[in-house]
């Protein structure tokens, strides 16, 4: 039977690892809940009128923030050593 060993160090490093995937995942909720946030009050500025030019760039902005985040979704960054 084979027994890995780990030293402290390394097991240090993938508590660490651990605590950025975590970290990863809070930003990712973040990042999905404004970019709704963003392109409901565009929405609700380009539609009533009020300003008409900043909720078209408020919903543009909205809408490529949520593609962005969609990649980091797909193409997470690797937390594993």
């Amino acid at each position: 039977m084979f027994y890995i060993l780990q030293t402290p160090l390394t097991d240090f490093a993938n508590l660490i690892a651990g605590y950025f995937a975590e970290i990863w995942e809070f930003l990712i909720f973040i990042g999905r809940i404004s970019a709704v946030i963003v392109v409901l009050v565009g929405a609700i500025l380009w539609f009533t009128e009020v300003n008409s030019k900043r909720g078209k760039g408020l919903v543009f902005s909205g809408i490529m923030l949520a593609i962005v985040i969609q990649y980091f979704v797909t193409y997470p960054p690797a937390f594993i050593l």
